[in-house]
């Protein structure tokens, strides 16, 4: 999953040829000393690893995280990342299958968006490519809602205090590589939604708003 995670974030910024280095948050501390010289943090995540439930990992990555938000860095966290990041900054995730969302879904953009520097360049509604169980119920405190999605409230937000984006979809999968991921992971869709695999991979569309999102973020903190 790492491998495809990363490898997604460079076909997002493919036509800004950005160099990619990775820290994996379950192998150690990132410390202030790690961002010098990083422009951007990129927040990925796995369906291994849940924000909701924690496990012998999850101190040490929500100090990571919190260091992030500290260092003044820019960062753009989705799925997994979306929902760590609300965590470390004192917001809730809970894991609901009743409002798990995986493949292609349509979100919609709150008044506050079309004054954003990011999504205000989108239209109101676009589809996006998803694949979670676990949610955020609550955002952290110092943050603007930006989109929502009809099972879910809280599909992106932004931080007040810190140059920091999240989204609950994936602005980093394409068609192609979401049907990667159901390829790869066909029993999620069966466990999670009691569906199967391909059921979900025949509804499965372009979402090229959603994919916008990463390099238009990119642009927009590293010419500030």
């Amino acid at each position: 999953m790492m491998v495809h995670e990363v490898s997604s974030f460079e076909r997002s910024l493919a036509p800004l040829r950005a160099e990619i280095e990775v820290f994996d948050l379950l192998g150690g501390r990132l410390r202030r000393a790690d961002l010098a010289g990083i422009e951007v943090v990129l927040l990925g995540g796995s369906g291994a690893y849940s924000a909701a439930i924690g496990g012998p990992w999850f101190a040490t990555a929500m100090d990571s995280l919190r260091t992030v938000h500290a260092s003044g860095v820019p960062a753009f966290a989705s799925c997994w990342g979306f929902q760590a990041m609300a965590v470390a900054m004192g917001g809730r995730a809970v894991q609901d299958r009743s409002r798990a969302e995986v493949g292609t879904h349509r979100v919609f953009l709150t008044p506050a968006a079309g004054d954003d520097p990011i999504f205000g360049s989108l239209p109101s509604s676009f589809p996006a490519q998803m694949g979670h169980e676990d949610l955020v119920e609550e955002l952290p405190p110092r943050t603007t809602l930006l989109a929502s999605s009809d099972a879910v409230v809280n599909q992106a937000y932004r931080f007040e205090d810190a140059p920091i984006y999240c989204t609950q979809f994936h602005p980093e999968l394409d068609s192609a590589g979401l049907l990667a991921r159901l390829s790869t992971y066909p029993r999620y869709a069966s466990e999670v939604l009691g569906v199967p695999s391909q059921a979900i991979a025949d509804r499965v569309e372009d979402t090229p708003e959603a994919n916008r999102l990463v390099r238009l973020f990119v642009e927009h903190v590293v010419r500030r």
